[in-house]
């Protein structure tokens, strides 16, 4: 392995270096490939050679040659892209092909890659430290910054990822109701803690997985599920648990089982339904929040939950999550309260920093209009495109975030979006890479533009998406 890597790294322009034999049987040396990449700038064909080569060494080295499932492509097949550097709404990988980008790092991207203000906020951060793991002022900034945009937020605490997030916000509804069960709905995806793990989306649902093995039955016992905007289904649940239940979580836009919008009404059943039974209302808005608009989805809806987890555009690119809610139930969480939850690297200055210069970005007028405007005419666009081409096509979109899936829909719920053509959806997904379009590799993955996509960018993607149409 050591000789073919080191040769395949050569080939690449990429300097390695072989790793010390390992003292098992699995003596074959690896390469480890470094930072140093050379990219070609230029018109050229289409290639994606040294992707190729340095994620087959990856596999090697990290389970399915990624840290993150469905950063592997398995559901739209060919290799994964291996990417040196970003900026704006492009991205360019080791091979030096150029993309217009509507993954945004999943979603924190908004104001655009690499952003010259944060950049600079985030160097003049780091001269001062990269962790004091104690307090600093820039927590307090945040803070402050997200409690007076979210409307449901009146205590927050830091942490370092969405899962984190979500995991700390189901200890946290247990905790204060003194009830166990929770209700999640069918394709939300709510991070990988054990609890959620029960008819998951995101890359569960791309990678066609069951329920994860690993996950005892004592950690799913207590959660129920039912189908997203199904208000009759909810109040079966709530009837055959009457007073049991803690809390009902939901992305209020699905995201990871594509782009789901709610139907007219049914956030407000949830939140009635709720409060009738003395359950706590959670807003996943990993995703949404601070993109639909500058409060979240619940000030896009007008609906208020209890408590909210955050993430992605909160931390401006960097690691970052949080949970926030009602004073009276964050004062649980410790040391205010008997809650135990902690975290090393929470509220470290380069994540405060990033969050603060992005949030203050999006504070500047017409910038939600904006997003509207540009996201609307993309997903519009590629509808159109789709019904020219003779492919049965629904989507749509709210603000920055957007989805189609390849079934006439409509869409209003997981089944639905798995009787989608998944695999005209991977030669759609391969041939916009060869156009130059980085969409998410998955149909069960929603898409994000930025402030920094333009109209040349739309109109270069929906043009892109036609040619693809007529020849998939």
């Amino acid at each position: 392995m050591a000789g073919a890597a080191a040769a395949a790294a050569v080939a690449s322009g990429i300097s390695a270096r072989p790793m010390a034999p390992r003292p098992s049987h699995a003596r074959a040396a690896r390469s480890v490939v470094r930072a140093a990449i050379s990219v070609e700038k230029g018109e050229k064909a289409y290639t994606v050679h040294k992707s190729e080569e340095i994620f087959n060494a990856a596999k090697e080295m990290m389970p399915g040659g990624v840290n993150s499932p469905v950063r592997a492509f398995k559901s739209v097949g060919g290799p994964p892209i291996v990417f040196d550097s970003v900026k704006g709404s492009r991205m360019w990988d080791v091979d030096g092909n150029e993309y217009i980008d509507y993954v945004g790092s999943w979603g924190p991207a908004i104001i655009g890659h690499a952003d010259d203000t944060v950049n600079a906020a985030l160097i003049e951060t780091l001269k001062k430290g990269t962790s004091f793991g104690a307090p600093c002022v820039l927590e307090n900034v945040l803070a402050e910054m997200v409690i007076s945009a979210v409307p449901s937020v009146e205590m927050v605490r830091f942490v370092n990822s969405g899962t984190e997030a979500c995991m700390g916000a189901l200890r946290l509804v247990r905790a204060f109701t003194g009830r166990e069960k929770i209700l999640k709905f069918e394709g939300c995806y709510h991070g990988h803690a054990d609890s959620f793990l029960v008819k998951a989306g995101s890359g569960v649902a791309t990678l066609g997985l069951p329920d994860s093995p690993g996950v005892p039955k004592g950690a799913t016992s207590e959660t129920l599920t039912a189908p997203y905007n199904d208000v009759e289904a909810v109040k079966k649940v709530f009837e055959e648990n009457k007073g049991q239940i803690a809390a009902v979580f939901l992305e209020p836009v699905v995201g990871n089982a594509g782009f789901i919008p709610p139907q007219p009404g049914f956030l407000n059943a949830l939140r009635d339904l709720t409060k009738q039974d003395g359950a706590l209302l959670v807003f996943d808005e990993v995703m949404t929040g601070f993109r639909l608009a500058y409060g979240g989805a619940q000030e896009y809806f007008g609906i208020t939950p209890d408590v909210t987890t955050m993430g992605k555009i909160i931390g401006g690119g960097l690691p970052v999550g949080a949970y926030g809610g009602r004073k009276d139930i964050m004062e649980t969480v410790a040391p205010a309260g008997p809650m135990y939850q902690a975290g090393t690297l929470s509220g470290n200055p380069l994540a405060m920093t990033a969050g603060i210069h992005t949030l203050k970005r999006l504070t500047e007028p017409g910038t939600y209009d904006y997003l509207d405007k540009i996201t609307g005419d993309l997903v519009h666009g590629i509808l159109d495109a789709g019904a020219k081409t003779g492919h049965e096509m629904c989507g749509g979109h709210i603000r920055g975030m957007f989805g189609f899936f390849f079934t006439g829909g409509p869409v209003h719920n997981f089944a639905d979006a798995k009787k989608s053509d998944t695999a005209k959806f991977g030669r759609f997904h391969r041939g916009m890479l060869e156009e130059g379009v980085y969409l998410a590799p998955s149909q069960f993955e929603a898409g994000f533009t930025s402030l920094a996509h333009t109209s040349q960018d739309i109109e270069k993607t929906v043009e892109a998406a036609e040619k693809v149409l007529r020849r998939i």
